[in-house]
């Protein structure tokens, strides 16, 4: 192992035609290489990097059997309906459940407010004028 401490390369600066300046980086003395570890040992493959990959096509025709899908989009549709009818008939239950106990209301209402306190209720109201006569022919 080196036991040198690191320095880092010398590069030229340069300048332009307006006195800017900006570094240049030596040229290399032989072609760059790609590192590989020691446990590597297959050659290393050069990729298209404008291929495109595209997954593999799905099987079609006899090579699919689809009925355990079917079976499975059915289940999930039978049981997702279930789910919706269910609440659909508490929602229903619920809506007339009030509107029962809306209709008592009122009905108690109203007979409150047409029975005048009389017992007999009616739309009279009050004491009733009543006459007898009676007369006896046996005397």
């Amino acid at each position: 192992m080196d036991q040198q401490p690191y320095t880092p390369p010398t590069t030229a600066a340069l300048h332009t035609l307006n006195g800017a300046m900006y570094y240049a980086a030596p040229q290399p003395t032989a072609p760059l290489a790609t590192h590989r570890p020691a446990q590597q040992a297959a050659p290393v493959q050069v990729i298209d990097p404008t291929a495109i990959h595209l997954p593999a096509p799905a099987p079609t025709g006899q090579d699919r059997d689809v009925w355990p899908a079917r079976l499975l989009a059915g289940g999930i549709g039978i049981g997702a309906a279930g789910a919706g009818l269910g609440f659909l008939l508490q929602t229903l239950a619920a809506a007339t459940t009030g509107l029962g106990l809306l209709a008592v209301v009122l009905a108690l209402v109203w007979l409150l407010k047409n029975s005048n306190g009389a017992a007999g209720g009616g739309r009279g109201g009050g004491a009733v004028n009543v006459s007898v006569s009676v007369t006896n022919r046996n005397r």
